[in-house]
């Protein structure tokens, strides 16, 4: 087998300097792969775009009234934020509501994403607690749940901890695989780290913005509140600058979109039209570079026919962003294209 295609380019002048390759996989709610690129059921670790699975630990608990749990709250326990006040406001609200401590956070701590953020607190003599991680809000539901499900939160983080076994179960049943096949491994925040293929990832996300089954009349399920809690405060769900908080911002109610660390993005597209499915997308550059992700999803999207006119507008400076100098000027451009089998 080859190497993976190439899906974006980056030119200097008139010439082609560097390409990204990776693979895509386009999947319905039904399980039916509508379009890919690549190879989709190649295996990858999901990093950070399971964190909406992981939050349903706690939700599907009761979570959110048992901690008086708000669309912030909802959004940072999926969020790789960038460490904002605001967020780390949040993330404190998150731990004292079940009585914990930022000592109690195995997530370790980094200076924040959001570089005003981190020169703010230079300025101010202050480190970087694990409330700055972009995985505080992760670690803190998973904590809440362990705390509403009368599991000691000790270990909490250890693939060994009860509260993971309930993670991999929600996971596997949205990704449609045993949970005995999804791989393990180590994050960078110490929690486990999942290991399935690009195709089980698009249907997860496929189902997710689905919405899934109502359990009583009326009732929002876990999946949907996610959902919401995601366009309703997408500045939690990443933050200030940061392509995941205005994709969310430029379609609400339309599509979720969610990073992942070395590559990987994912996102859920809901029902265009009466008797349309849910679609899932996941894609992952084969280098981990970040560089192309943001141009390549919207890349996907268009090809799809899932960008509207004025969605592309507001997105339109990721759709090609220029290389610059170090004086600021345009030396270059990166350029998505990614054909899509099946289409």
């Amino acid at each position: 087998m080859g190497p993976p295609p190439i899906l974006a380019r980056v030119w200097r002048g008139v010439r082609i300097e560097s390409v990204h390759r990776g693979s895509v996989a386009v999947v319905d709610e039904a399980g039916t792969l509508v379009a890919s690129e690549g190879a989709a059921r190649a295996g990858i670790y999901l990093r950070s775009a399971a964190k909406p699975f992981q939050a349903m630990a706690l939700l599907e608990a009761g979570g959110e009234r048992a901690f008086r749990l708000g669309s912030d709250e909802i959004a940072l326990l999926c969020a790789s934020h960038g460490g904002e006040p605001r967020h780390v406001r949040v993330a404190r609200r998150l731990l004292e509501r079940g009585g914990f401590t930022v000592e109690d956070l195995a997530c370790g701590a980094h200076p924040p994403m959001h570089e005003p953020s981190a020169r703010a607190l230079a300025a101010a003599g202050e480190r970087p607690t694990a409330l700055h991680n972009n995985c505080s809000g992760k670690h803190a539901g998973l904590l809440l749940a362990c705390r509403l499900r009368g599991l000691g939160p000790a270990g909490y983080w250890k693939a060994s901890h009860p509260i993971q076994k309930i993670v991999i179960d929600r996971l596997a049943a949205f990704c449609a695989v045993a949970p005995s096949r999804i791989g393990i491994a180590v994050d960078g925040c110490s929690l486990p780290v999942f290991h399935v293929s690009l195709f089980a990832l698009a249907l997860a996300y496929a189902r997710l913005v689905s919405g899934g089954r109502r359990s009583l009349p009326g009732a929002e399920s876990v999946p949907q509140r996610i959902c919401r809690a995601m366009w309703e405060s997408p500045g939690m769900v990443a933050g200030r600058g940061r392509f995941t908080t205005e994709l969310l911002e430029a379609g609400p109610g339309s599509w979720i979109g969610k990073e992942g660390a070395e590559g990987v993005y994912a996102m859920g597209l809901a029902p265009s039209g009466r008797g349309a499915k849910a679609l899932g997308i996941a894609f992952k550059i084969e280098d981990g570079s970040a560089r192309a992700r943001d141009a390549i999803a919207l890349e996907i999207l268009d090809r799809l026919g899932r960008l509207p006119r004025r969605a592309r507008a507001s997105l339109r400076h990721h759709l090609a962003p220029p290389v610059r100098n170090a004086r600021g000027l345009e030396v270059g451009r990166l350029a998505a294209e990614v054909p899509l089998k099946n289409l």
